[in-house]
């Protein structure tokens, strides 16, 4: 590493604001290890490129509580996957404040699984599990899941073709938005209507704890999963049996 990025990266480091009142509340008896994992993001997260040195100031509002409060939105219990979990968000804020959901990270570059594989391990995260891999390559190999995630992975009918055939009947993907969530709905509705998609809406969560509040795009399938195609490649994923896991 350069110098001057060896200096950016310890400023950055700096930059990191002691926690928030709120996350002791959202994260109770494990807010040590999401002290933990702020300062493994502020650290090797910027030298690794995982995030950007500027978000450092603002990781605890628009990164931690922002994915943590997601969990108000997934019911007890379920299993989850988190496509395109990048640096962990919004996985490991979620397992962090749920110990009850089996999670899978699905993260297909190298340096991003390791470093998600180091988290789990440092964090002692028992209920999560790492995978690397596409979310197209991955159908048929893992198992179906209650609740699919994801945060500033691509626009919504694109997200939906990655992380809708995930699910298994009646599941749900729950994609975290900005502003434009609205309108990447309604671009939306033909793709996901395509894909077994039988109902819609959008949720704000999070309210009193981070301002503004989340906001969550919900897609509900029905019976079919990622629609006729999907349903299809399952079904001769399942007749070949069993294939090795990453």
């Amino acid at each position: 590493m350069s110098r001057g990025r060896t200096v950016l990266v310890a400023e950055a480091a700096e930059e990191l604001p002691p926690a928030p009142e709120a996350a002791r509340e959202v994260f109770g008896d494990r807010f040590p290890e999401v002290v933990r994992y702020a300062e493994l993001l502020a650290d090797v997260g910027v030298t690794r490129g995982l995030i950007g040195p500027r978000e450092v100031p603002r990781l605890w509002e628009r990164h931690l509580l922002n994915c943590a409060v997601l969990s108000e939105a997934v019911a007890e219990g379920v299993t989850v996957c988190d496509v395109g979990s990048g640096a962990g968000l919004p996985g490991i804020p979620l397992a962090l404040t749920r110990p009850d959901l089996q999670i899978t990270l699905l993260e297909p570059l190298l340096r991003r699984t390791n470093f998600l594989q180091e988290v789990v391990e440092l964090l002692g995260l028992d209920h999560v599990t790492v995978v690397r891999g596409r979310a197209e390559e991955v159908l048929g190999k893992l198992q179906p899941v209650h609740v699919v995630t994801a945060r500033a992975v691509a626009p919504l009918d694109r997200l939906a073709g990655w992380g809708v055939p995930l699910l298994r009947p009646y599941g749900e993907m729950l994609a975290l938005k900005g502003d434009t969530a609205e309108e990447e709905l309604r671009s939306a509705r033909a793709a996901l209507s395509k894909l077994g998609v039988v109902e819609t809406s959008v949720l704000q969560v999070g309210e009193g704890i981070v301002d503004p509040p989340s906001t969550v795009v919900r897609v509900e399938v029905g019976e079919s999963p990622g629609g006729v195609r999907f349903a299809a490649k399952r079904a001769k994923a399942a007749r070949k049996g069993p294939r090795r896991r990453r």
